[in-house]
């Protein structure tokens, strides 16, 4: 049976008849929690075990304790553990961050521990950078070999004029070589080169000689099969590691994981690493205001110490060391990217079953539907930023689309 505030309330009101559990009923903590999140779901439009495809439905009832207690993680951990099930969470995450309820549902105790580990402790310094490679990138070249497109890309395709995920992504790695103004012979520094679907690319269509650093051993072994044979140097390397002088730069989708305590490093890097001449393609999610930390969920079993920025913190950074050239939103891209790669998961679910268990399969749906009805909601979204250096006269810059 649906479960609505209004319909608690009459059940359990004082007027109501007397039981002889009637009391005990209406001090129960589970019932209480259950009003408590049911009223809040009822904002959004969302019912308990209503028959809507977003609407959750509950299989254990003490799911409402671990909401109340845990926020963010306790929702993440009993969908992990099958308390609750729902059609469509992509839908259900949507209508919940429309309604804010995000920040109602995250769990004062966690959030509070989170922010305050990132203002007062560095969790991207260089000795814990690798934590989000070992954790995420090394999951399995099977994985995301199954979930992605030819390309390895595994960040926002760009579906202006795309009717494919590789399609899509092709486009995104084309726009970023044509925002990088690439010709033969450039060299170029990627920070965070994941597999190498963008050093593939710029090698072999534009014949620029690439220079790619990864956190990741599983993303380093593939990305040097693909890219044999090329102009392609990839390093097992942090960037703050990093030395040389290129004439181009770009970052797709490492932003994410360099924290609020290293943006002014970053982009210090960066200029150091890059001519006066040269041009920087940064490619990064972004959230649509300004805070610290990130989600507690995420970062316990996806993104270890990740950090989405908001575009004032981007530009906050930038500010001493580069012009802002040009500022492209397309974080809508992101929502059919994340179910692409969802619906390719789910095909490949019978053959990655042999290595990953029930849990894992859980997860891993849960966190591509909930980033994607994170960008549906429009409370995420994805930045391609250019910059060049500031104080160096060059000529207009004018940005494709």
């Amino acid at each position: 049976m649906a479960v609505t505030a209004d319909r608690i309330t009459r059940e359990f009101s004082p007027n109501s008849p007397s039981t002889p559990n009637h009391r005990e009923m209406v001090i129960d903590s589970t019932r209480k929690a259950e009003y408590w999140l049911a009223k809040q779901l009822d904002k959004a439009g969302i019912t308990l075990n209503g028959s809507n495809p977003w609407d959750p439905q509950i299989h254990n009832r003490q799911v409402f304790h671990r909401v109340l207690s845990e926020g963010s993680i306790g929702i993440g951990e009993s969908y992990m553990d099958g308390w609750w099930d729902c059609e469509q969470v992509d839908e259900l995450m949507t209508r919940a961050m429309t309604a804010q309820l995000d920040e109602t549902l995250t769990g004062r105790w966690t959030f509070i521990k989170h922010w305050l580990a990132a203002r007062l402790m560095n969790r991207q310094s260089i000795k814990r950078a690798f934590q989000v490679g070992e954790q995420h990138y090394d999951a399995g070249n099977d994985l995301y070999t199954a979930m992605l497109d030819p390309t390895m890309a595994y960040s926002c395709g760009y579906w202006q004029e795309a009717n494919s995920l590789h399609e899509a992504q092709q486009a995104k790695l084309n726009l970023v070589c044509q925002k990088l103004q690439l010709k033969q012979d450039d060299s170029v520094l990627e920070i965070g080169c994941g597999w190498g679907s963008f050093a593939e690319l710029a090698a072999t269509r534009y014949g620029a000689k690439i220079t790619g650093l990864t956190i990741s051993k599983e993303q380093k072994r593939l990305a040097d099969e693909r890219c044999n044979h090329l102009p392609v140097d990839i390093l097992l390397q942090d960037y703050r590691h990093h030395d040389g002088l290129y004439d181009k730069l770009v970052s797709i989708g490492m932003f994410e994981h360099v924290g609020q305590k290293n943006y002014d490093t970053y982009m210090r890097s960066a200029h150091r690493l890059m001519k006066d001449e040269g041009i920087f393609v940064l490619h990064t999610i972004g959230k649509d205001k300004s805070d610290l930390g990130t989600d507690p969920w995420i970062d316990k079993y996806i993104f270890r110490n990740g950090a989405i920025p908001s575009l004032r913190q981007i530009s906050a950074a930038c500010e001493p060391y580069f012009v802002v050239e040009d500022v492209h939103n397309f974080g809508q891209d992101y929502d059919r990217t994340l179910m692409a790669w969802h619906d390719n998961f789910e095909r490949a679910w019978p053959m990655l079953s042999t290595a990953y268990d029930n849990r894992f399969y859980r997860m891993w749906s849960y966190y591509l539907k909930c980033c994607a009805g994170s960008f549906r909601s429009r409370s995420l979204q994805l930045y391609q930023v250019v910059l060049r250096k500031r104080l160096t006269p060059m000529d207009r810059y004018k940005s494709p689309r």
